[in-house]
């Protein structure tokens, strides 16, 4: 792909949007620490109201880097870029399957193996750890959220890109 990019002279372009993503991941983790606390709620999509997990999801993306993800998680999953779990960085989204589904539930990784997330009716959004056995034996996959000008770019390296 970096050659291609370079071919087009867009090596630089790309460079300063994954830049730009990275600085507004890590406000989105900053974020997204600010509403530990808030109530489960099924089908919540507001700190208000109260979140489920995609709804905190797309909620802390939405605020924070200005992406509008879809609204459940299996689409979230659909919707982003696949990574290995060893390249995981902070922002990241993580699934799991905890409703006998593929992924049925999301969150967003922070770093040191931990994601925060709105897990289930009762509780509150928090931070675990995606080691503990629990959460070890449920992953589905982790993956990448691609801002819309990042995208752009990779669709004119590309040629995909329409004028």
């Amino acid at each position: 792909m970096d050659r291609i990019l370079a071919e087009r002279g867009l090596v630089g372009q790309f460079h300063q949007v994954r830049q730009t993503v990275a600085e507004r991941t890590s406000d989105l983790v900053v974020t997204a620490i600010g509403f530990l606390g808030v109530p489960y709620r099924r089908g919540g999509n507001t700190a208000e109201s109260g979140f489920d997990c995609s709804g905190f999801v797309r909620a802390m993306y939405n605020q924070t880097v200005g992406h509008v993800l879809p609204r459940r998680a299996e689409e979230q999953a659909a919707a982003t870029e696949k990574i290995d779990r060893s390249q995981l960085k902070p922002g990241d989204l993580v699934f799991f399957n905890t409703m006998r589904r593929t992924f049925s539930h999301v969150g967003i990784y922070v770093g040191e193996g931990k994601f925060i997330h709105s897990p289930r009716s009762g509780a509150q959004v928090r931070v675990e750890d995606m080691n503990g056995s629990y959460w070890q034996r449920r992953f589905d996959g982790a993956r990448r959220v691609l801002s819309g000008q990042g995208d752009e770019v990779k669709a004119a390296a590309m040629g995909t890109a329409s004028d």
